[in-house]
């Protein structure tokens, strides 16, 4: 199974390391053509705003969202679960796909020295707290129908998932910890197809 990692900015090169550690073949997507073959896609953490214009420049934006739609398995961390977002509170014209039914407020913890590590519990996951590494990390303010909450911190969600789409508000590409990008493997993409 060959995973896409979007990468046209941000730290796609640590999920790169974190997927093929998994053993899992992986490609880096610029381009709807570099898309084919790809069983799902993770969007990285990185500037949002940017990775949504370059999406709308290079002609990404709508025929992505789209193949989301039809099934295509995703995983957004921090920039790339705003991205996936609905609703971006405080920004309604800035780019992104709309795909999953989430309100989230961008860098809503603060400015980059308010970044922080905790843990938490993912009880669907596993018993054992998780070290979640928060970076100018966004708040999801609201859920919608359909949407599981898998991991929570201060009352707030922070691991979401509804069907085939997965976003995390932290970033577990900065830890040595696969487990949630196994979640992603097993659990959320394994059971589609190539296209």
């Amino acid at each position: 199974m060959r995973v896409g990692i979007l990468g046209l900015q941000g730290d796609f090169a640590l999920h790169q390391r974190m997927l093929a550690s998994l053993g899992v073949e992986t490609r880096i997507v610029r381009s709807m053509e570099d898309l084919e073959g790809c069983a799902s896609l993770v969007i990285p953490g990185g500037e949002s705003t940017t990775m949504g214009g370059l999406l709308v420049r290079f002609g990404m934006l709508e025929a992505l969202s789209a193949r989301i739609r039809e099934g295509l398995p995703v995983f957004g961390t921090c920039a790339g679960a705003i991205l996936l977002a609905r609703e971006i509170i405080g920004y309604p014209d800035q780019p992104r796909l709309g795909v999953l039914e989430i309100s989230i407020e961008r860098n809503a913890y603060g400015r980059q020295k308010e970044s922080f590590e905790t843990d938490v519990l993912i009880p669907s996951l596993r018993e054992q707290p998780y070290r979640a590494v928060f970076i100018r990390a966004p708040i999801i303010r609201a859920v919608g129908p359909g949407v599981e909450v898998l991991a929570w911190f201060e009352d707030l969600p922070i691991l979401v998932r509804r069907g085939h789409i997965l976003a995390a508000t932290f970033h577990p590409e900065l830890t040595d910890d696969p487990c949630i990008h196994r979640y992603f493997l097993e659990q959320v993409a394994s059971r589609l197809t190539v296209r």
